[in-house]
């Protein structure tokens, strides 16, 4: 299943300016493969024409809500469920992305107990690695 545009509101809580996925593809239950084109106008935008850091994290959460919302949708459930990050572990960037550029991060849930889940993340841009990262996510029930 591929979800781009508008429909990708039907998978995450998040709404403009602050959403940080523009399409994503669910390969299984536990794994996905989202992307974002970096704009000039993203709120996570530095003087530079970078994104921050904190941008990229947030286009990780955001990845991890969108699978998220796949699992919801898949099992034909109401909404999409909204989660918190908990912790932000083993975070690299090895480069910001610079405006006009495809990010495509690599999302696998791994390990879940009751309403915490255990994520990793890889952001490529074409085939250089640029950032990964370990989050928990807690979802609201």
């Amino acid at each position: 299943m591929k979800v781009k545009g508008e429909d990708i509101k039907r998978l995450i809580p998040q709404r403009e300016p602050f959403i940080m996925v523009d399409e994503m593809e669910a390969t299984d239950g536990t794994h996905a493969v989202s992307a974002l084109t970096v704009r000039t106008d993203n709120y996570f935008m530095l003087p530079d024409g970078t994104l921050s850091e904190t941008g990229l994290i947030e286009h990780f959460a955001q990845s991890c809500s969108s699978l998220m919302g796949y699992q919801v949708l898949h099992q034909q459930l109401a909404s999409p469920p909204v989660g918190l990050i908990g912790e932000v572990k083993r975070f690299e960037c090895q480069r910001r992305p610079q405006a006009g550029e495809k990010v495509s991060t690599t999302i696998e849930f791994g390990f879940t107990f009751g309403n915490v889940t255990i994520a990793t993340g890889e952001s490529r841009i074409d085939d250089e690695p640029i950032a990964k990262v370990q989050l928990k996510i807690f979802v609201q029930q």
